[in-house]
């Protein structure tokens, strides 16, 4: 069965275009099958009531619960000055807590009917707090009759679904639409084959599109997750593991290094051996690199734990086999950064071409978008006779204009930071597939390694070289304790008089459009959330208060590049002591004597950037501090948040937590594949197992079918959950 036209009948045609309109625009669900893959977030049992004591604030929710009282109030107020105001107080109970409703003006007249002591009913809207109180203002409702054969119909079975819902659509409308169109569960094409869903013990793929939507025990949503987890995990393992096969046909030049070449000059030259980690590593790039197809491999390693210089090892074996070696960085600093410290690592090995170059030397070159016009030319030049072995570079490199004699490897740092369609384009400037490294300071959990980087082989540094330093993290709750803050500052006063330097980094630039931003928003968030500290506004207020008298500097995204470059050479050269910054500073900058950290608002970044910012101190051999500056109350969410980095300095430790704290479609890229993430069901750092299990499973099928041509149920589902953007997103990762 190749195509499922009961599943991709629009659902404006079944719900009707309000209705349609609605899911389209804020669930994203435009089709029958969409709809059905809208799964129940968790469901209630009629017998037993939600627990009110443990509503979230601000959130939009469903409860189901128990009239206990209703009161109808009249006021005067501005509208209605003789006392004519209506106000209809609710108050609803779960056996748990109570939970006050309000309506207001004409809004009173239905509710005051139908909430009468003792009704049951769903209840849904945002939680809020009024004197002290959590309550619903003009929560939507629908009553619970268990008398009335449309409820009985419509909520069949004990369990009521409660769906992912908006403000604008509540879960109970969603659970009507899918009573509708679940007859279409019976079309649905089952993507895993016979055998392995046999051997599984797993039900059909209509039976769990039932099961979940209507299930009549606990039982049965059991059943239906355990089926619809393996369809997720098994789809995408499928269309990994085809990456993998497609990738491995494809033929690249082996680069081998000479006994005497480049390679072994800059290794005879180090002036301190290598972590046993990077000379694993390295030979697991060398062996890859002797092969006739490229490479495709993923480095792990936490912040200084020496990547670059696996990666500069790496570009010289390439060198030394004739080709050459691209490094692509995400913003300028970095690049300019990288350059200078490969030209240093290097010495008149970076020389080739020059007076003084050594016998084996190459040349490096830079390549961004803000160099002048001559020395672009001349980059360009070099790249496109060979004259250059390695090139440093941002964006730029992918331009069309850029050529290069021979491209044999592509080294991307930061991975996370560049859209597919920005690697791809390097990658196909060799005259044949270049072999791939692709380096990450963000720990990944094996399984999202798996999910995400599915194919490519991974390397992972764990050891951090000798001579680094511990970094002592400590949250600072500047709105509890304001002389935590006082103190704050004292401390990197003190590192200054040590000789040592210091960072203060804030979420925002300072010189943005601020009064547009504003107007959109209701004068109660303008109370609540202030904007984020502010880099200028903030290096003034240090200059002329906590830290007068000390050399302050800022670096921020917009300045020009030659200034970009200018501050951080101050900085690096000890001109300047504190360094007020954006996250431009997130990645790669490498200034030993810096030891400190003050990072503004830490709760507006997340987990693995805070852990990223950390590693900018400690890379000396003095001690390192970091101190999370923070107006969040102790109880919240971001203060645990930020309990947890300054507790661990273990990276894998805090990305399972980030990844616990963040939904799973930002994990799989949804930024880089532009569409929603295709998982609803898999918890990527729960279901380790099964997605092992189905990587093993869908290698084997990809093996003795590469184009699934004995599976068509399979390869739809590969369409439809793998959309084509998602598709090529995989194809590129």
């Amino acid at each position: 069965m190749d195509s499922v036209p009961a599943l991709d009948e629009p659902l404006k045609k079944v719900l009707g275009p309000a209705t349609a309109k609605v899911m389209a625009e804020h669930l994203g669900l435009h089709t029958v099958g969409d709809l059905l893959h809208h799964y129940p977030r968790r469901y209630e049992e009629r017998g037993q009531l939600t627990h009110l004591a443990d509503l979230p604030m601000d959130e939009h929710v469903t409860v189901v619960a128990q009239v206990a009282d209703a009161r109808l109030h009249t006021f005067a107020s501005s509208r209605a000055p003789r006392g004519k105001g209506q106000r209809l107080e609710v108050t609803i109970t779960d056996g748990s807590g109570r939970l006050q409703l309000v309506f207001f003006g004409a809004g009173v007249h239905k509710p005051h009917k139908e909430l009468l002591p003792g009704t049951r009913a769903m209840f849904a809207g945002k939680v809020s707090v009024f004197n002290r109180r959590l309550q619903l203002a003009h929560p939507a409702y629908e009553l619970l009759r268990g008398d009335a054969e449309e409820t009985v119909e419509t909520w069949a079975g004990a369990l009521i679904p409660i769906y992912p819902a908006t403000a604008k659509l509540e879960s109970w409308k969603i659970g009507k639409a899918l009573q509708t169109v679940l007859p279409s569960a019976q079309e649905a094409a089952d993507p895993l084959p016979g055998p392995l869903r046999e051997g599984r013990g797993l039900v059909t793929l209509p039976e769990a599109l039932l099961k979940i939507h209507r299930p009549h025990t606990k039982a049965d949503i059991e059943e239906a997750r355990a089926r619809l987890k393996w369809d997720e995990a098994f789809v995408l393992q499928v269309a990994l593991a085809r990456r993998r096969h497609a990738d491995a046909q494809l033929p690249a030049v082996p680069r081998r290094p000479r006994p005497d070449g480049i390679l072994a000059a800059f290794d005879g030259r180090l002036p301190f051996t290598l972590t046993e980690g990077q000379r694993k590593v390295s030979e697991e790039i060398f062996a890859d690199l002797a092969t006739d197809h490229p490479m495709h491999r993923l480095l792990q390693g936490e912040v200084g734990s020496g990547k670059t210089m696996v990666a500069l090892r790496a570009m010289l074996a390439v060198v030394d086999a004739g080709g050459q070696a691209a490094m692509l960085a995400p913003t300028e600093v970095l690049a300019q950064q990288h350059h200078r410290s490969v030209i240093e690592m290097m010495g008149d090995l970076a020389q080739g071409g020059m007076l003084g170059g050594a016998d084996d030397a190459t040349k490096v070159v830079l390549l961004t978008g803000s160099m002048g016009a001559a020395a672009r030319r001349q980059a360009l030049l070099d790249l496109a006779t060979g004259e250059a072995g390695i090139v440093i570079g941002t964006h730029a490199l992918i331009e069309d204009k850029v050529q290069f004699h021979d491209l044999g490897l592509v080294v991307v740092d930061e991975q996370h930071r560049f859209g597919v369609e920005q690697r791809d384009a390097l990658r196909g400037k060799g005259k044949q597939p270049p072999h791939l490294l692709v380096m990450t300071a963000t720990p990944i959990p094996r399984t999202v390694a798996m999910t995400v980087f599915g194919d490519l082989e991974t390397s992972v540094l764990d050891q951090l070289p000798a001579g680094r330093s511990p970094i002592a993290s400590h949250v600072v709750p500047a709105a509890d304790k304001p002389h935590f803050l006082a103190r704050a500052w004292e401390r990197v006063r003190e590192e200054v008089e040590k000789g040592h330097q210091a960072y203060v980094v804030c979420p925002r630039i300072g010189d943005e459009e601020d009064g547009a931003k504003a107007k959109k928003k209701s004068p109660e968030d303008e109370a609540e959330k202030r904007p984020p500290l502010a880099v200028l506004d903030t290096a003034e207020q240090l200059a002329r208060g906590p830290l007068a008298g000390l050399r302050v500097d800022v670096l921020h995204g917009r300045m020009p590049p030659d200034d970009k470059d200018a501050v951080m050479r101050r900085f690096a050269a000890g001109e300047v002591d504190v360094l007020v910054a954006t996250t431009v500073i997130e990645v790669g900058v490498n200034v030993p004597n810096a030891t400190a950290m003050v990072i503004m608002d830490a709760d507006r970044f997340g987990v693995s950037q805070l852990h990223q910012l950390r590693g900018r101190v400690g890379r000396g051999s003095a001690p390192g501090l970091c101190l999370l500056v923070t107006e969040m109350p102790e109880a919240s969410p971001a203060r645990q948040r930020l309990n947890a980095v300054a507790s661990t300095l273990d990276g894998f430790e805090l990305s399972r937590i980030d990844l616990e704290q963040r939904r799973e479609g930002d994990v799989l890229g949804q930024a880089q594949s532009g569409t929603r993430s295709s998982l609803r069901m898999l918890a990527v750092i729960d279901d380790e197992e099964v997605i092992a299990e189905a990587r093993e499973e869908a290698a084997r099928i990809v093996a003795g079918d590469p184009d699934l041509e004995r599976l068509p149920a399979l390869r739809t589902a590969l369409d439809a959950l793998l959309d084509e953007e998602r598709e090529q997103y995989l194809e590129k990762g």
